[in-house]
């Protein structure tokens, strides 16, 4: 069935585009998380040394990776072709934020290789919104 989009998607793209959505909302609180209370919440004193070493330009990646996911998600809703630019940019921003804090500081060595799984979890977020992006132009969902 066709429509003024292309071909009309099946109702799961909609429960995935809205769960991915929900995904990105979700990592707009972090952000805020992050910027109005993650100094104040450092527990100990390497924590403290971490978020007063935070590079200027850490925020506003972490507002790429998370905004680009957001806006992507809110794209494939739209079924706009711009879904796939934008989660391109958020995973960029998740490689180069995730990039610096593993290579650059010695955060597993503080507190254990049990802080990879999450950011892992971000990074493989991101590359299955990609990935569903992808999927939803080539079958004519978004345009």
């Amino acid at each position: 069935m066709s429509s003024a989009f292309g071909v009309k998607p099946p109702v799961w793209f909609w429960i995935v585009s809205g769960i991915l959505l929900l995904w990105g909302l979700a990592g707009c609180v972090a952000l805020y998380g992050h910027i109005a209370f993650g100094a104040a919440m450092a527990e100990t004193e390497w924590d403290k040394a971490y978020f007063a070493a935070l590079p200027g330009w850490f925020v506003w990646d972490y507002a790429l990776a998370v905004g680009g996911g957001l806006l992507g998600a809110a794209a494939l809703l739209a079924r706009s072709r711009f879904a796939t630019l934008l989660t391109l940019a958020a995973l960029a921003g998740i490689v180069v934020q995730f990039g610096w804090v593993f290579f650059a500081t010695d955060l597993i060595a503080h507190k254990g290789m049990w802080v990879v799984y999450f950011p892992a979890f971000i990074l493989a977020m991101g590359l299955f919104q990609l990935w569903f992006a992808t999927m939803a132009q080539k079958r004519g969902w978004i345009s």
